[in-house]
């Protein structure tokens, strides 16, 4: 028996089965973290990563963006952004509003961090997926640090899709034989400058102002540079100078010996018009 108001001391078994109890449990817990930290592991080792993680140092980051003219209004496409840190300074520094897009969850993770303690992360999309499956018609500028190979497969679609115009700023790595429109070096580090141009490859009928003659041109173009022929009056004159850079096109015959035209338009759909302060008027559409 016991004395009233004193609670029953317990019982040597009850003991023993609630350290037992309590032992399961806490190997139960430690199971499970066990189990997740195994997934985790094994996830990441699943991941089949088409470039390794290496970070761009800030200041080719800073000369990256600017070179690339970053504003406001651009939206800027990180396609591989690893802990986000591109996309971060535009958005920090410039006020541009853009997508970071990883195939690492650990990445876009450390990305939406770094986002959050710059405050931007308002300006941000986050997305988790392969960088070949993004659609970059959207892009103003278009920041990489990937391999050659990788910018090489990633070219025809940035050629193809891309609005005439946008930015490719590339750390390191080139195109190919797509030569860059500008270029520059930064604490030994490289940095490539390409801007997309129009498509204007093919036949063009040229109509200019009263008292000119109308003219075809037979362009074939590589990348930001093309050659060809105008047909004027019988004669077929060799284009010479011809450049694209975005939607503005430059070029130059000589329809007499010693007479230099230049012509320079900008690329709108099917057509290229005169610029205003060109001082010629003129039309080329796609025939």
């Amino acid at each position: 028996m016991t004395e009233a108001g004193n609670a029953p001391s317990p019982s040597l078994a009850s003991i023993r089965r609630k350290a037992a109890a309590s032992i399961r449990s806490a190997r139960l817990v430690t199971l499970i973290m066990a189990c997740g930290i195994m997934s985790s592991v094994a996830q990441a080792q699943n991941i089949n990563l088409d470039v390794p993680y290496v970070p761009t140092p800030q200041p080719v980051v800073d000369r990256m963006l600017q070179m690339a003219g970053v504003k406001p209004t651009d939206f800027v496409m990180d396609v591989g952004c690893g802990d986000g840190r591109m996309m971060v300074s535009a958005a920090r520094n410039y006020g541009a509003r853009g997508l970071c897009n990883d195939i690492d969850p650990a990445r876009i993770s450390e990305a939406k961090q770094n986002a959050q303690r710059a405050d931007v992360a308002d300006k941000i999309e986050f997305r988790l997926g392969n960088l070949f499956d993004v659609d970059i018609s959207q892009a103003d500028v278009l920041p990489m640090y990937l391999l050659e190979s990788i910018n090489l497969k990633l070219r025809p679609k940035i050629l193809a899709t891309a609005k005439p115009g946008t930015r490719i700023v590339s750390h390191a790595f080139t195109m190919g034989d797509w030569q860059p429109d500008m270029s520059d070096t930064v604490d030994g580090r490289h940095i490539f400058l390409w801007i997309v141009p129009a498509l204007i490859d093919g036949r063009w009928r040229v109509r200019q102002g009263p008292g000119q003659d109308s003219f075809y041109l037979k362009i074939r173009q590589a990348y930001q540079k093309f050659t060809g022929e105008a047909a004027i009056n019988g004669r077929s004159l060799p284009i010479r100078d011809g450049q694209i850079r975005g939607t503005e096109v430059t070029f130059t015959f000589e329809p007499q010996p010693g007479l230099v035209r230049t012509f320079h338009g900008r690329v709108n759909g099917k057509a290229i018009d005169a610029i205003a302060d060109s001082g010629q008027a003129w039309l080329a559409t796609e025939r």
